[in-house]
């Protein structure tokens, strides 16, 4: 009989902690499957941020497992995870964007590794990629030129031409105002369809969660105390969701 595979799920963390100066994440537990996206939410300082690095393998938790793209990074050395990070790449909250270089540019940099293009192919990917996220009319900007959203429009074409497949989005629409922010969902879900891409979301932004994500991490001094299906969270009847949940609606 065949084998049933260890690591179904294309990441999850497993009975996770992580101190610093104070636990961040504590009992850390709940996975995601390939296609899917995944918000991670809660107040400042719960421990999104981290759950991220540790995805990426910036950093190592203190006990329990990480497993990503189905192989268990833990205690992989730098030589490898450069390997899964091919296939999982991140949307930083800066943009991360090369300031010496145009948008065109910034995007190409993802392609300039690949073999397999010729300079016409490249610069016809990069033409598509910047259409997919309606901000082609600035190739030729920099990014000093650039408003925030923007800048993150550019940092996800540049994430999709590496041809991930997975992306970790931190705080996308945090910092742009309501037409940005409506602009930068409708993307990234065109992505989740178009690309059947897997995708993790730390954010603030409920709007943002109930739009893009099938299911939801809430954190809470660094536990996790809701993971589930997204439209099942107003049923928590937990504390601490119920006051975030309302103070959302208040403003």
């Amino acid at each position: 009989m065949p084998q049933t595979d260890p690591y179904p799920h294309y990441i999850e963390f497993r009975h996770v902690y992580k101190t610093f100066d104070r636990p961040v994440l504590v009992d850390s537990n709940f996975n995601v499957n390939p296609g899917e996206t995944v918000a991670i939410i809660g107040r400042s300082g719960v421990g999104k941020s981290v759950t991220l690095a540790n995805i990426m393998g910036f950093l190592k938790p203190d006990s329990g497992r990480v497993i990503v793209a189905h192989e268990d990074i833990t205690d992989m050395p730098e030589s490898e995870l450069r390997r899964i990070r091919r296939k999982v790449t991140m949307v930083f909250q800066s943009g991360a964007l090369f300031d010496s270089l145009t948008v065109a540019e910034n995007v190409l940099f993802s392609l300039e590794l690949r073999q397999d293009y010729d300079a016409q192919n490249k610069e016809d990917v990069v033409t598509g990629l910047l259409e997919m996220v309606d901000i082609v009319e600035a190739r030729n900007a920099y990014p000093s030129d650039l408003s925030t959203g923007y800048k993150r429009a550019v940092a996800i074409a540049r994430a999709v031409a590496a041809q991930p497949q997975c992306i970790l989005y931190d705080e996308p629409t945090t910092m742009v105002d309501p037409i940005m922010s409506d602009h930068l969902s409708d993307m990234m879900l065109r992505l989740k369809r178009q690309l059947k891409l897997t995708s993790v979301v730390v954010t603030h932004d409920l709007d943002l969660m109930y739009k893009v994500a099938d299911r939801v991490v809430f954190l809470y001094d660094g536990g996790v105390i809701y993971f589930g299906p997204v439209g099942d969270l107003v049923k928590s009847e937990h504390p601490h969701i119920q006051e975030f949940l309302a103070l959302d609606r208040v403003e």
